[in-house]
C-alpha cells in the first residue's frame, strides 16, 4: 500500500505552518477522526436506509442529491481501494499523531475487535463489493427523477 506523499499534499502547507504544539496536532487529529466517523456512518447508514426506506416508502431514500452524495462518497472509498491506498482521512490522522498509516482506518477496527489479521485484498473486495452494491441500489431502489430514465 502506497503512504501519502505529504511532499505534494496540499493540506502540508496548512498543517505544517501550525505550531509544533502536540495539543494542538492532537485536536486536529480528533476532528479529523470525527469527519472520518461521520462518513463512515453516513455511507453506513445509506446502505441500510435506502432498501429499507424503499420497502417502508420512505421518500428522503429518493432524494437525488442525497443518492448522488452517497454514491461518489462509496466511489472515493472503493477508488483509493483499487489504488492500494489508505483513506485520506486516516493518511491526515496519522500524519497529524505522528503513526504510520500501514492499513485503512477499518481493517485496523475489524482486526482488533475479531483478532483476525484480514489482507488488504479482502477490504479492496469489500469496498468494491458495497460500492456494486451501491450502484445496483440506483436501479432497485431509483432516486425521484432518475427512475424512468433508468427503467
Amino acid at each position: 500500500m502506497a503512504a501519502l506523499d505529504w511532499a505534494k499534499h496540499p493540506i502540508k502547507d496548512v498543517l505544517t505552518r501550525m505550531p509544533p504544539i502536540s495539543a494542538r496536532a492532537s485536536a486536529m487529529a480528533q476532528l479529523v477522526l470525527a469527519a472520518h466517523l461521520a462518513v463512515i456512518g453516513f455511507n453506513v447508514f445509506g446502505l441500510i436506509a435506502i432498501p429499507l426506506g424503499a420497502w417502508r416508502r420512505w421518500p428522503f431514500v429518493r432524494a437525488p442529491t442525497w443518492r448522488v452524495l452517497h454514491l461518489l462518497s462509496l466511489a472515493i472509498v472503493a477508488v483509493q481501494a483499487v489504488l492500494g491506498r489508505a483513506c485520506f482521512l486516516t493518511d491526515w490522522q496519522d500524519y497529524l499523531t505522528g503513526t504510520s498509516a500501514t492499513q485503512p482506518l477499518i481493517m485496523r477496527w475489524v482486526n482488533s475487535v475479531v483478532f483476525w489479521p484480514l489482507p488488504f485484498w479482502a477490504f479492496e473486495a469489500l469496498y468494491l463489493a458495497v460500492f456494486v452494491y451501491t450502484l445496483a441500489l440506483l436501479w432497485i431502489v431509483p432516486p425521484r427523477g432518475l427512475g424512468a430514465r433508468l427503467g
